[in-house]
């Protein structure tokens, strides 16, 4: 049957299962925003306050799933608006197709009302984009560009109609989408006899879980694994949950604001286990010093990863799942019983107290307790995002959100609103720093016309207190323009936007507070005010190997 390109694009939308779609209209996408009007009753979308909210909210759609997330917006400015969400996603290893309009084929390169070349501008921050010139390609685009994103490592995929393809038409008909498929071709089988006879071996092995795991869906031959060897085990910030955080072998995070128990475990073991992780400067601190004892065996889906920054002894190739249910069936059940012991009095010796006052480390602590650590938890970037990552006790992948790679400012009140959208029956927290907070905090307005019930909580110090805890630390207390007085008052802003803000300045404060907001089922604002030289420890100074560790 013949069909605008538009009427096209919801239909292959809905052949690769799309529910939803978060983004902002403008004159190029009209024609795609009057079709998508008539397809209301089976594709949602959710209007946001800027396009950069639609960005991250189907950032934080696609990563609580593990399916696409999809966003729209109109041509230039609306498409650069994209750009940071889309770099945030390129990062972390998030499947996305962002869909933008441009202005009609033959004005392109002409320097045209809202015109920019946004193909050119994502090129170093997509897996792939696309423009579609002719009509007659744009089903096979769409279904390119969805297969692209989630196949092998994922990524975000952006894909440009210019206005007069959106409204010419051509012949359509229904396909079944491709099947991702498992990479397993790359797996070799000496390869896992290789490692299994290291692990085998080893008398101090360590493992260190990266998002790979969690992308993979692999934390039940995750956790075997660990079982198996019987070896102590971390996380980067990308791999929360991929090993459940309340099992005693679970040593925290690794690096720069990691526990002194994994730092000193990985620099301190013989055999360094990494899966699925990429070995970022945050979590190996001097390279030339990190693990040196340590023979390393990485495996990961994406060859590039492998010896980029430290170099292994053993690698192995391909999807995380696929290589851990070959690699358990060859290793032998172990014990090291000195080693798991040498870790655990690190872990105990090294505890981290909470502090007097409301703090950061209480209010993340209390907040585990009170969810039972079920809950989908957001951040934006800093202080705030290091104490939640080291505690709250994720049991279980996907329910951590969070800008990893590029550390974006302002996505996790975005990212919270996808994960709502996608989980409504799951209670959803963006926990934010007042500064990261103020970057996107329009997005309160998504939430209210939605009636979509995120709570966010707002560790507030009055400062940007990751930049003034470097400033403290290294600048010899200059504090140059991270002050962020005068105080905003956050209830009236809530309230100004329909929401509910509650403050909270004392311990006895804060359950009844949470309490409250998942009884209201209504968008929430917790205003937590916390001290402004509270610091985030452990932490290890730029440059120094992560065993060089400042406590306080």
């Amino acid at each position: 049957m013949e069909l605008t390109g538009s009427q096209i694009l919801m239909e292959c939308l809905l052949e690769q299962g799309v529910d939803t779609v978060f983004g902002f209209p403008g004159g190029a996408v009209l024609n795609i925003y009057d079709e998508l009007y008539k397809y209301g009753d089976k594709i949602k979308h959710i209007l946001t306050s800027h396009e950069q909210g639609a960005s991250h909210a189907a950032d934080g759609y696609a990563r609580s799933t593990g399916k696409v997330g999809v966003c729209f917006a109109t041509s230039g400015p609306g498409a650069t608006n994209l750009v940071t969400g889309i770099a945030t996603a390129y990062m972390d290893s998030v499947p996305m197709v962002a869909i933008t309009g441009n202005v009609p084929v033959a004005l392109l390169g002409k320097d045209s009302f809202q015109e920019v070349d946004i193909t050119g501008i994502t090129m170093p921050i997509t897996k792939h984009n696309f423009i579609v010139k002719d009509v007659k390609d744009l089903a096979k685009v769409v279904r390119d560009a969805f297969f692209i994103a989630q196949e092998g490592r994922p990524g975000p995929v952006l894909i440009d109609i210019p206005k007069d393809v959106s409204a010419n038409k051509t012949e359509y008909s229904y396909q079944e989408p491709k099947k991702i498929e498992r990479r397993i071709d790359d797996i070799l089988d000496k390869d896992i006899k290789e490692a299994a006879k290291l692990i085998n071996k080893a008398k101090k092995p360590f493992v260190f879980v990266g998002g790979g795991a969690v992308i993979s869906d692999a934390n039940a031959e995750v956790t075997e694994l660990i079982e198996k060897i019987q070896a102590p085990a971390a996380c980067s910030l990308m791999g929360m949950g991929a090993f459940s955080g309340e099992h005693p072998l679970y040593t925290g995070m690794l690096g720069m604001h990691g526990s002194k128990a994994s730092n000193i475990g990985v620099t301190n073991s013989d055999l360094l286990i990494v899966v699925g992780a990429r070995f970022s400067d945050r979590v190996i601190g001097n390279s030339t010093k990190f693990a040196k004892r340590a023979k390393v065996i990485h495996i990961d889906i994406d060859p590039a990863e492998v010896n980029k920054n430290i170099a292994t002894h053993q690698f192995i190739i391909g999807d995380i799942k696929e290589v851990l249910i070959r690699l358990n069936k060859e290793i032998k059940q172990q014990k090291h019983e000195e080693w798991i012991e040498e870790i655990n009095e690190l872990k105990d010796k090294y505890r981290i107290s909470q502090g007097e006052g409301l703090t950061g480390q209480f209010i993340i602590e209390k907040l585990n307790e009170i969810t039972k650590g079920e809950a989908i938890i957001s951040t934006e970037v800093g202080q705030h995002q290091m104490w939640t990552a080291q505690f709250y006790k994720f049991k279980r992948p996907k329910q951590f959100l969070s800008s990893g790679g590029l550390g974006t400012m302002g996505y996790g009140l975005g990212a919270s609103i996808g994960a709502k959208v996608a989980n409504p029956d799951i209670p959803v927290f963006n926990i934010a720093g007042d500064g990261s907070f103020r970057m996107n905090l329009n997005e309160i307005m998504t939430a209210v016309r939605y009636n979509i019930p995120i709570i966010g909580i707002i560790i507030n110090n009055s400062v940007l207190g990751m930049v003034r805890q470097w400033q403290t630390l290294f600048y010899e207390e200059r504090y140059s323009y991270t002050n962020l007085n005068p105080d905003l008052d956050y209830v009236k802003l809530a309230d100004a936007f329909g929401a509910v803000g509650i403050n909270v300045t004392k311990k006895e404060e804060f359950e009844p507070a949470i309490m409250q907001a998942i009884s209201l089922k209504r968008p929430v604002i917790i205003n937590c005010v916390i001290d402004k030289d509270v610091k985030v420890y452990p932490m290890v100074a730029p440059g120094a190997a992560i065993d060089e560790i400042i406590m306080d």
